[in-house]
């Protein structure tokens, strides 16, 4: 577990969405719907969304879930989850204070595994990325999917670099001002400009162990869904 990005998520609980959903003019509000949508085509009766923090994702997921579907939320941050618990479907959803390096579940127990805006925090290194999925895998299902939504590279060079310069300019002083988490957002901010683009995340994602991955593009390649199947 990383103590330093421990800290920084014990800084921001209550303002994290807000600044998430200011910063992309609203934008991963609608990319998280959409990768629900695509996720829950799945089916299956458990349900887990990892580095959950707030527990906006794993809303939505209960938002589909059936009287059947056991919904579940995993985070290293108690802040964050302790945040979550306080939305809508909090009494519906299974929470769990663990690490994505080791989580709390047997082989094979889930039909569908989420994560959203946070794969860039557990890319401390290639390696540290590739076996945080072989966990995702270890705990899915045969057959079961993982759906991976984050921030990428546009293709085009263009557009690539107004990306980068929006980042610098804007998401490090607009954060650290409403937040109040001045290192939080410097972290963050850094971690946009340095993540995979899609095709070397599918890589990634084949490598540790998943056979079949799709992905699409977010406006123009700032942001991708793959779909993984174990």
């Amino acid at each position: 577990m990383n103590k330093g990005i421990q800290k920084i998520f014990a800084e921001v609980p209550q303002t994290y969405e807000l600044v998430n959903h200011i910063l992309t003019f609203g934008f991963d509000i609608l990319w998280r719907k959409k990768a629900v949508n695509i996720a829950v085509r799945q089916g299956g009766t458990h349900w887990l969304d990892v580095c959950s923090g707030t527990g906006e994702t794993a809303n939505y997921l209960a938002n589909h879930a059936s009287a059947t579907t056991n919904v579940y939320a995993a985070d290293f941050s108690l802040p964050m989850l302790t945040e979550a618990t306080r939305k809508l479907n909090g009494e519906r959803i299974h929470f769990a204070l663990s690490d994505v390096k080791q989580l709390p579940f047997p082989n094979d127990t889930f039909d569908l595994i989420t994560i959203s805006f946070a794969t860039r925090n557990i890319n401390t290194s290639r390696e540290a990325l590739e076996n945080s999925f072989r966990e995702f895998h270890r705990v899915l299902k045969p057959g079961g999917q993982f759906v991976n939504l984050e921030t990428s590279q546009p293709q085009f060079v263009i557009i690539r670099k107004l990306f980068h310069l929006f980042i610098k300019i804007f998401v490090k002083p607009i954060g650290s001002l409403i937040s109040g988490s001045r290192a939080g957002y410097t972290y963050l901010s850094s971690t946009i400009p340095r993540f995979y683009p899609a095709e070397e995340l599918t890589g990634i994602l084949k490598s540790a162990g998943f056979p079949t991955v799709t992905y699409r593009n977010m406006l123009f390649g700032v942001a991708a869904i793959h779909q993984s199947v174990k």
